[in-house]
């Protein structure tokens, strides 16, 4: 069977690798080797786009791209975390659920994983549904696409299935007056959008107004949002696939374009070593992004 060839609008698509990069790797490097298709544009293997993907985790994980490069294959892949199963402690029953929703998404089945997520909302009500296992679910499904145990196709069924219920679940809750009004977003290159669910999720659950507007907004139009939407707060969320080292300068950029009044609460696995800043509240658990609401309406009777 033949290997698929794929453009260079493609691959960019698929790695995140700009096409100048692409380019530049060429020259530099002498990697990627791509092909030429029958109008003369750069052709990429199959092999080489899976290297690639792998290349740019690596790089967001703090490696040089020049040594990533110069590696085999195998050596790449040996530089992906491997992380050890946790010592078994705690609650077992938990655990074993968690497995068994993991493996249902590994399984391909995803009416079972639909089934079995309704289930578990019906039993644990919405608040413990969230906290008890949809975050430890997503961080269990985050640590197996890192070591090569999820692929990507899986790792996106199962977040698209979870966003479908969590979205469900939100819009029946009851309307009314609510408040404070809190904007949900991301800035440009997160795409994780399962960490700004659970919070707008538990914000709801709690009379907040939530405004979502889905994730990778430009940060002027995160502004101009927040002025238009007369918000409280913006919630941003950053994950741990984010790079940390741009996280801060990011952070402050926005904190000039917000206007002083509005808050800047910002959240996810991408923050846990993020150092404090001025105007910015950090919050590492959703218990966090709990408590600081009701110390926000504490401070806005």
């Amino acid at each position: 069977m033949n290997t698929p060839n794929f453009s260079i609008a493609a691959v960019e698509r698929d790695t995140g690798l700009s096409k100048d990069v692409l380019r530049m790797w060429e020259r530099r490097y002498g990697f990627p080797v791509p092909e030429r298709d029958g109008n003369g544009e750069r052709s990429y293997p199959a092999e080489q786009v899976d290297r690639l993907r792998l290349i740019k985790r690596l790089m967001d994980m703090g490696h040089r791209p020049g040594k990533l490069i110069a590696m085999p294959t195998a050596e790449l892949s040996a530089l992906a975390p491997r992380r050890p199963k946790p010592i078994a402690s705690g609650d077992h029953g938990a655990s074993e659920a968690l497995d068994e929703l993991l493996a249902l998404i590994k399984q391909h089945d995803a009416a079972g994983y639909q089934q079995a997520l309704q289930q578990r909302l019906a039993r644990q009500g919405l608040q413990r549904f969230v906290q008890d296992t949809v975050a430890p679910l997503t961080r269990r499904v985050g640590e197996a696409w890192e070591d090569g145990s999820v692929e990507v196709f899986e790792e996106h069924l199962f977040t698209e299935l979870t966003k479908r219920l969590l979205r469900q679940a939100i819009a029946a809750l009851p309307g009314g007056s609510r408040s404070p009004r809190v904007l949900l977003t991301s800035v440009p290159d997160e795409q994780h959008v399962l960490g700004l669910l659970m919070v707008e999720t538990l914000f709801a659950l709690e009379g907040a107004e939530c405004i979502p507007l889905g994730t990778q907004m430009p940060l002027l139009e995160i502004g101009r949002a927040a002025i238009a939407h007369q918000a409280d707060v913006v919630a941003l969320s950053f994950s741990v696939a984010f790079p940390q080292r741009q996280i801060p300068g990011l952070l402050q950029q926005l904190r000039l374009v917000l206007p002083p009044n509005v808050a800047l609460w910002v959240g996810g696995g991408g923050v846990a070593r993020v150092a404090r800043l001025e105007g910015v509240d950090l919050m590492s658990s959703l218990d966090d992004a709990v408590q600081a609401l009701t110390a926000w309406r504490a401070a806005h009777p």
